[in-house]
């Protein structure tokens, strides 16, 4: 395990509990959960620069590389497309979309950390 992962693990734990609980409190997505899933969004694009610069520096991807690529392209466009729904559907269930994509950044992160070594 990487730093990179342990950034997305913890960044992402933190903005699924603050929309889960904005979602159980029957809240509307706010200014609070919106900028939660930003934050995974920019964990994630650091993750993004980082594996390059590995890549470029000479380290290996032990697994398939267009795996791992396809799996961090993949969990870049999930907060988007939450964002994106949330500002469209101005409910307490957006919240738990939002949630979701906490975590599911997180194991697409341990997978490209088991792709990677």
């Amino acid at each position: 395990m990487d730093g990179y992962f342990y950034s997305v693990l913890a960044v992402g734990l933190l903005s699924t509990v603050i929309c889960l609980v904005a979602g159980l409190m029957k809240k509307a997505p706010n200014d609070i959960t919106i900028l939660s899933v930003a934050a995974v969004e920019l964990v994630l694009l650091v993750y993004l620069v980082g594996s390059i610069v590995r890549v470029v520096a000479g380290e290996r991807i032990s697994g398939e590389a267009w795996e791992f690529w396809g799996y961090l392209a993949t969990a870049l466009m999930l907060p988007l497309g939450a964002v994106y729904w949330s500002i469209l559907e101005r409910t307490r269930w957006s919240n738990f979309v939002l949630a979701a994509v906490g975590v599911t950044a997180l194991v697409m992160a341990a997978r490209m950390n088991q792709i990677w070594y």
